[in-house]
């Protein structure tokens, strides 16, 4: 059986600043995040939250102290329409997994938009699949590629929160589409899209396991 060329590594909470968003998570799973800190690349500052083994939930922002970088910033936190909705809260906005073959998988789901750079915060290593205007592939329903550096996952040292991730969802006009990209990267299961009609944005959400019973974020 051939395993799975990628797998689902993190989701990605979006907020206008930094302990706004963390304030949301805590209210939210019962939980705050820590640790994190700055991507001095993106102009760009977060903090996470273990969901297991090898999965977490980082909430992230733009760095009021930070500077502005040359290209987009990834996640469309650019966005004027994404931040003003932001300064109402923080949101799911998409997901990362992880992969070995990074180059490849980029191309292949991302054709000529693919922007493959290294990445560092603090002592973290990683290589990211950007897309060349910040954008997010398939509005979040697509994952952004990640292939970090070493054996061991960043998850494995971050505080137990006693959270864990149950179920990834979303919804969308035309499902078909991305259930297609999204088997071709490995991941089929791992996200469950359903339709929806009407003129209606598409829509992420995820079931989290907390101490205090489940709890949906979107």
């Amino acid at each position: 059986m051939t395993p799975p060329a990628a797998m689902l590594d993190h989701l990605v909470v979006a907020a206008d600043t930094l302990d706004q968003g963390s304030a949301f998570l805590q209210a939210r799973l019962g939980v705050a995040p820590s640790g994190g800190g700055r991507h001095a690349a993106m102009g760009t500052h977060n903090r996470v939250l273990k969901l297991g083994r090898d999965r977490y939930i980082e909430v992230i922002a733009i760095d009021p102290d930070g500077r502005r970088p040359d290209s987009p910033r990834w996640f469309d936190l650019d966005d004027a329409d994404r931040r003003a909705r932001l300064k109402d809260r923080p949101r799911l906005i998409t997901w990362v997994a992880r992969t070995d073959a990074l180059d490849a998988l980029a191309e292949a789901v991302y054709g000529q938009r693919a922007d493959v750079r290294a990445m560092q915060r603090g002592d973290l290593r990683w290589r990211f699949a950007f897309t060349m205007d910040g954008s997010l592939p398939g509005d979040g329903l697509i994952p952004h590629l990640i292939q970090w550096a070493g054996d061991r996952h960043p998850a494995e040292s971050m505080v137990e929160s006693g959270c864990t991730l149950v179920g990834l969802d979303g919804t969308h006009t035309d499902p078909e589409a991305f259930r297609k990209t999204i088997a071709s990267l490995g991941l089929e299961g791992t996200l469950t899209i359903h339709p929806v009609s009407g003129p209606q944005p598409p829509g992420l959400s995820v079931r989290i396991e907390t101490p205090a019973g489940t709890v949906i974020l979107d």
